[in-house]
């Protein structure tokens, strides 16, 4: 249990909504300490969780982070190989970030991913058919973590036989790792990543990474350093997100029956059900670090300048004041406006692939399997120690 609301223990992560619920009761922008011990202002209300996600006062560039950090006696990034993989846009502010995303942004459009539909199938129903007649199974490493690093990495031409090896790195540097593990797996990524940038920059293919490396070299003013964390971004949040919004859902129908009757019944449901399971229990806890450059008033609570800015994503979805009964899953909820995937500027830029792909995983789930169950006491369930990822760390269904 939570021993009070200015110290939170690791309950924030096993209990994220009812320990949010508890501070946005006791106020929407409140200064807390993390279980680690940083102090930071978290923002659970909806209202004040989209202003703050849109206020331009309110920075993310890796530099001033890393000053604050300092200040406050922690180590903010690691070596050189951390440091060199964070510095992307979603850790910039314009114009730098304004000049990264254009670049990418064309390849994640709505009309651009729907052309990847037909891979996202066949992918799907492969694992499907290894699952094959299997009475019960891990429904994190048979499906939902493969299907995703699969599709995203095929994007950027990252290796086959390479993608578990990533999967590895990636899950170490966004869990409460120790130094020494979170600078080994960079070290590992980064160096990868640099022989990956060589092999395209020879022999471009037709993926993503090859056509940002041809922007580059045409003159966009794309560094190399700018270059390989792009790719690290766009690979691990290509798949991080999608892998846990996948299991998140799973996890929600099953605790759910009559929700998933509801969908069994008529899948045309899907596509807005998929925002309602965003809204519900979202793949993103706290959004990425922020910090006032002045003072800066949020609903009726000023944060003064130079401090830290959590907004937990969890907790403005399930804010009453926005969303009816908000505890409650209901897939025939029209649930946008959800903050799941941020919002402003960093706004997640691979979006519609993550819907793409839940809708995808989802429907080839139900289609396959009409035995859907949870084969575990849900309360005996763990969530990835990340105040970043909200994940199970396993999800055993019964499938007969």
């Amino acid at each position: 249990m939570v021993a009070d609301l200015k110290t939170l223990d690791w309950d924030f992560v096993q209990e994220p909504h009812r320990v949010s619920a508890l501070l946005r009761e006791d106020g929407r922008v409140r200064k807390v300490r993390l279980p680690r011990g940083l102090d930071v202002w978290v923002v659970t209300g909806y209202a004040e969780a989209r202003a703050v996600l849109s206020d331009p006062r309110v920075g993310k560039d890796t530099a001033e982070v890393r000053r604050l950090f300092e200040r406050d006696g922690f180590e903010s990034a690691g070596d050189s190989a951390v440091r060199a993989l964070n510095g992307h846009m979603l850790n910039s502010d314009p114009p730098d970030h304004t000049r990264l995303r254009k670049l990418v942004n064309q390849a994640f459009t709505s009309r651009t991913v729907s052309r990847l539909r037909p891979r996202i199938e066949q992918i799907t129903a492969e694992l499907l058919d290894e699952i094959g007649d299997a009475e019960r199974v891990d429904l994190l490493p048979a499906f939902a973590v493969p299907l995703p690093i699969r599709v995203i990495c095929e994007l950027l031409g990252v290796h086959a036989g390479d993608q578990p090896e990533f999967a590895r790195w990636s899950n170490t540097m966004l869990a409460w790792s120790t130094p020494e593990e979170l600078q080994a797996a960079a070290a590992k990524m980064h160096g990868y990543l640099v022989g990956l940038v060589e092999e395209k920059r020879a022999e471009p293919a037709d993926d993503l990474l090859s056509g940002l490396i041809q922007a580059s070299d045409e003159g966009d003013s794309l560094s190399g350093e700018e270059l390989l964390s792009m790719a690290f971004l766009l690979l691990v949040a290509g798949f991080e997100t999608t892998v846990n919004l996948i299991a998140n859902s799973v996890f929600a129908l099953m605790r759910e029956p009559a929700q998933l009757a509801a969908l069994r019944a008529d899948p045309a449901l899907l596509p807005g059900a998929v925002e309602e399971f965003l809204r519900y229990d979202g793949a993103i806890h706290l959004a990425t670090i922020r910090f006032t450059r002045e003072p800066v008033q949020v609903g009726d609570v000023e944060i003064p300048a130079d401090e830290f800015v959590l907004v937990s994503l969890i907790g403005a979805n399930r804010d009453a004041d926005r969303f009816e009964d908000p505890q409650r899953l209901d897939v025939t909820r029209q649930a946008t406006g959800h903050l799941a995937f941020g919002h402003g500027i960093h706004h997640c830029v691979g979006a519609p692939l993550a819907r793409l792909e839940a809708e995808v995983a989802l429907r080839g789930l139900l289609e396959r399997f009409p035995v859907l169950d949870l084969d575990a006491d849900p309360e005996s369930l763990r969530w990835r120690e990340s105040t970043l990822v909200h994940g199970l760390e396993t999800l055993p269904v019964r499938l007969r």
